[in-house]
């Protein structure tokens, strides 16, 4: 039953974009479409759930003085692999997101979770927890990505509803931050 809190818990009480407010660059920067969303969002996914899992198995034997440079390279190595897979497998969506894939490294909910959970609890928390976070993350850039997509092309996923321009300020910066603000108040309203 606790395991299962820890898994939901990334998309509604505590989910990193619309409660947290973390990885708000990637949240930000690639959300012009839902496909970009969710590219970005199960790409972290993946890094989260990996070095959960890692981290919990090895934090008996990282010393205190450079347990956050262990997690740092753990991480790195995971967004390595999706970087490289990415780049073989889906390359224009890889090309979409960009520089944002190797900035996963940095992203806040990435380290933060190692630190405050993975590094504290057993693996099979662990990698729920990561897995819940990470899908609690797609699902917020999905969201995103579809609102603005919907609104600035009049498209889902890249299908055209409505054969004439959207609204440009959705597809533009300022469309990020307007569809983001609306879905966090949205979120702060079902949460109460």
């Amino acid at each position: 039953m606790n395991n299962w809190k820890n898994f939901t818990k990334g998309f509604i009480k505590e989910n990193p974009v619309f409660v947290l407010v973390l990885g708000m660059c990637p949240t930000l920067g690639v959300t012009t479409s839902a496909i970009n969303g969710l590219g970005m969002g199960l790409a972290t996914t993946f890094v989260l759930f990996g070095s959960n899992v890692v981290i919990s198995l090895v934090k008996n034997f990282i010393p205190d003085k450079v347990r956050i440079p262990s997690f740092i390279v753990i991480i790195a190595s995971f967004v390595t692999i999706i970087d490289l897979s990415m780049s073989a497998y889906v390359p224009d969506l890889y090309k979409s997101l960009g520089l944002f894939i190797p900035l996963i490294v940095v992203n806040c909910i990435v380290l933060g979770r190692a630190e405050a959970f993975a590094s504290k609890n057993t693996i099979i928390s662990s990698a729920i927890d990561g897995l819940g976070m990470g899908l609690g993350f797609s699902f917020a850039l999905t969201l995103l990505g579809a609102l603005r997509e919907l609104l600035g092309a009049y498209s889902l996923f890249g299908h055209k509803f409505i054969n004439t321009d959207g609204i440009l300020v959705f597809v533009l910066a300022p469309g990020a931050f307007l569809g983001l603000a609306y879905l966090i108040a949205i979120m702060k309203r079902i949460n109460k």
